[in-house]
């Protein structure tokens, strides 16, 4: 028997990650060493891994930044519109491996350092994610981002560099805790700073009417600095730019002539201002109504509606005007897109420049206005939207509030001449909400401010039109779209799973990666054994590989022939890792009550982060980490069952489990994940789901056949009708023995016999107060895991479901996302232009 082949011999094989030139190769070592010991060592005469990291990463920049600079001169030249993305959040995980495969160099660069006698891998493992979100929504900006520059959009990203992202996780005793994620402490070798860009940003003060107009004066100023990062399309020379902003102090801040006396506790203030853009806060659909909070959320439109007025008034546009001096053009050459409420300021403050600044009338600047801007909603749960305190908004930001107040009044005054009488449409439909105290509802502001409003899934945007915005569809019902989310597959598929991504592209070339519907052409394979056979190897490496990661990391022995089934996203009650939790308990209940059975084995892997507030998902992580001590120390289950809470769950991580997945648990209540794409990237990768019909979940099976995925429990209308009777969890109970047994070991203490009362909160919910109704959906859950325990013992069949599942994911690259945004709503047309490399001479 042939030896096997190492990592570095395998990475070779793989012709999708471009070709490694001898003299491309001759060229990287070369610059490497260059930057090893100019940029980096100087005065140190030993390197480090860091060093090499480094080394590696700035020759990886210096191929971008030729053709960032032609890009965007490019774009300055021919003018087209600009789209721009406006996210509290770019969840982009780590961007070296990313930038080698868009620009075609990986095998470049792995042979490269190869002969240097070092490991790629381990260097690309240096690298911090950069976790500037939270998850789902951060992470659908960083794939647009990816999307829009490998179709030629002329796009910017803009937000806010925190310099702390979403925390890193620790488990200790089987609880989490929290650790301040310093991601910028070694530098970020892939930002420019871009000083001569900084902008003004104003707080506080109050508003004066005057002749001239209202003017906001006596305002606390805050600068907004930039940082560029560049966005490389896939092997089109297109890079993008996104631009976040960090909070700086003005250098006569706190120093005015009332604080003389104490300057130096005018310069330790400073920290005050700069707090703005220090940490991401850590909730995932739920607002927490902070002035920290809503501080970043104007900080970052601000800073980006004076950039993009700037790039508006100084671009050429076929005529010599030094600058633009009209707007009227404004929306055919700017477009800008909300994710979802968080940047909702946009809107009024857009308002506040075109009619305080630039002196347009009202009704221009609102027309305007509602032709620039579009709002994407990402969840229907109440508890999310966000609901800012009138008196909040008025403190911080008084001449939006006032602009506020007009947009509702001349909303209502339009709603009263259709609906005349109708007070409670009147009410519902308003952008302050009355009460104690009274609140300004930021999704009504983003609808009524919009042209186009999109749910990101078929099931959440019908959801959308009836429940959510219903007053809103009737009377505009030409603005409401669907957008269903996407993936990259470059990062999703190419860089996390570069041998599935290699046996397609023999069979069918390297088009799929710009053209994922592509993949269609796989069911021509279906019966073809050895097809069969290498999509099964496949699965079995990265299996194997992520058991050692885990031996390493985690030290435990995990059966690489048993299921992988897993469950990572963030720990929430409508995700309802405890229906997840319930099964696992049971199906170790049915192992000790017959050892001698023969069971499918399982390795269950649940990971996510709990939002630092949110007891009940702290206290779900706590008994899924104490169900894990009982099973996996009892002998009599052996490798039959294990259970594993993966730690710290973020981009890279993903990147590592998704591959070597067998089963995708997308389990939450019907009518609560807008979206998911978690369960997208498991179905790219060759995992079956099981899921309910939820969120993507709906489109994900249709496009694959209803008979290659695992549905199971309640519909939206069941969900509905149930809502109407009134669920009763006691009813589940009672009748459900192995339900009934479940419960009453985690309420008597069985998985944590030091404390008993411990999961007493859990209980109680799950029988008393349970929105998301786990117990109605547990037979049919548990009858479903047994079906998919039936199928796995017939591993060719589930392979032929592995490959009909790959072959119907084509709609979920966000390359078709972005195609649909860019023609349905930004009036633009993706482009297929090679942008000539900058060592071409421009056309």
């Amino acid at each position: 028997m042939s030896t096997p082949l190492t990592d570095h011999e395998k990475r070779k094989q793989i012709s999708v990650r471009g070709i490694a030139g001898l003299g491309d190769v001759a060229e990287i070592k070369k610059t490497f060493n260059r930057h090893l010991h100019f940029t980096l060592v100087k005065d140190r005469n030993v390197s480090t891994s860091r060093d090499y990291y480094f080394a590696l990463a700035h020759t990886v920049r210096d191929h971008l930044v030729g053709r960032w600079i032609r890009t965007q001169q490019y774009y300055y030249e021919k003018d087209p519109k600009r789209i721009h993305y406006l996210s509290l959040e770019f969840y982009m995980g780590r961007t070296l491996q990313n930038t080698m495969i868009n620009l075609g160099l990986q095998n470049a660069c792995d042979e490269a350092i190869y002969q240097l006698g070092l490991d790629l891998e381990e260097l690309e493992e240096i690298e911090e994610d950069a976790g500037l979100g939270n998850g789902g929504l951060g992470r659908l900006a960083a794939c647009f981002l990816d999307s829009m520059a490998t179709l030629g959009l002329a796009a910017y990203g803009y937000g806010i560099r925190y310099e702390f992202g979403i925390f890193n996780q620790k488990i200790s005793n089987g609880w989490q805790v929290e650790e301040a994620d310093d991601w910028l402490r070694y530098g970020n070798p892939w930002e420019k700073a871009r000083p001569e860009y900084m902008l003004p940003v104003h707080f506080y003060g109050h508003v004066e009417h005057t002749a001239e107009g209202p003017k906001w004066v006596h305002t606390q100023v805050v600068l907004a600095m930039p940082y560029d990062t560049p966005v490389p399309g896939y092997k089109n020379n297109t890079v993008n730019t996104m631009r976040l902003w960090s909070a700086k102090a003005p250098n006569d801040f706190n120093l005015q002539e009332f604080n003389v006396g104490d300057y130096i506790q005018a310069v330790l203030d400073r920290n005050l201002a700069e707090n703005i853009s220090r940490v991401l806060y850590p909730n995932d659909n739920f607002f927490e109504g902070k002035e920290l909070r809503l501080k970043q959320e104007y900080f970052v439109v601000a800073a980006t509606l004076q950039d993009i007025i700037r790039r508006f008034k100084s671009s050429k546009f076929g005529c010599r005007d030094p600058v633009r001096t009209s707007f009227e053009t404004f929306p055919e050459k700017v477009a800008i897109q909300l994710n979802d409420t968080h940047p909702a300021l946009a809107i009024p403050e857009l308002m506040r420049i075109l009619v305080d600044v630039e002196k347009l009338d009202w009704n221009k600047a609102w027309e305007l206005t509602t032709k620039t801007c579009a709002y994407t909603n990402h969840t229907v749960l109440p508890e999310a939207l966000e609901r800012w305190p009138v008196h909040m908004f008025e403190k911080l930001l008084p001449r939006h509030l006032e602009i506020v107040y007009e947009i509702n009044q001349r909303h209502m005054d339009r709603i009263k001449s259709l609906f005349p009488g109708d007070n409670d449409r009147l009410r519902r439909m308003s952008l302050i909400e009355e009460g104690e105290p009274k609140r300004i509802n930021m999704a009504h502001l983003c609808v009524v401010g919009s042209h186009a409003v999109n749910g990101v899934a078929r099931i959440h945007s019908e959801i959308v039109k009836n429940s959510v915005f219903k007053d809103f569809y009737e009377v505009e019902p030409e603005k409401f779209q669907n957008k269903t989310n996407g993936i990259t597959p470059r990062r999703w598929l190419l860089l996390c799973n570069p041998g599935l991504a290699d046996i397609i592209a023999e069979k069918l070339g390297e088009e799929f990666m710009t053209d994922l519907f592509q993949l269609k052409k796989l069911l021509d394979f279906i019966d073809d054994d050895a097809f069969i056979r290498d999509v099964a190897n496949v699965k079995q490496e990265n299996k194997l590989k992520f058991g050692a990661y885990l031996e390493k990391e985690y030290n435990v022995k995990i059966n690489p022939e048993s299921i992988f089934d897993i469950q990572v996203k963030r720990i929430h009650e409508y995700k309802r890792q405890l229906l997840n939790c319930l099964h696992i308990i049971t199906y170790y209940n049915r192992i000790k009550k017959d050892p001698n059975k023969s069971f499918v084995p399982r390795t269950i892997m649940i990971g996510g982060k709990a939002a630092p507030g949110y007891h009940m998902a702290k206290m779900i992580i706590k008994l899924i980490t104490s169900v894990g001590q009982v099973v996996n120390n009892d002998p009599v289950v052996g490798d039959k069952l294990k259970v594993i809470f993966l730690e710290n769950y973020r981009v890279s991580l993903a990147e590592k489990v998704i591959p070597a997945c067998d089963l995708s648990e997308q389990i939450s209540t019907a009518g609560t994940e807008a979206s998911g794409t978690g369960n997208m990237k498991f179905m790219l990768n060759g995992a079956l789901t099981i899921g309910t019909m939820d969120g993507a979940n709906v489109e994900m099976a249709e496009e694959a056949g209803e008979d290659n995925f695992f549905i199971f429990g309640m519909r939206v209308e069941d969900v509905e009708s149930l809502d109407k009777k009134g669920y009763n969890a006691k009813e589940y109970y009672e009748r459900i023995p192995e339900l009934r047994q479940v419960i009453d070991q985690i309420r008597s203490g069985f998985f944590s016999p030091k404390e008993p009362e411990l999961f007493k909160d859990v209980i109680d919910m799950l029988m008393y107060h349970d929105r998301f109704k786990v117990f109605a959906d547990y037979e049919a859950y548990i009858s479903c895991q047994d079906q998919v325990n039936e199928l796995y013992k017939n591993p060719k069949e589930w392979t032929k479901k592995v490959i009909r599942n790959i072959a119907a994911s084509g709609k979920f690259s966000s390359d078709r996302t972005i195609t649909e945004y860019a023609r349905e709503i930004w009036g633009v047309e993706p482009s297929d232009v090679k942008i000539p490399p900058p060592n071409e001479p421009r056309v």
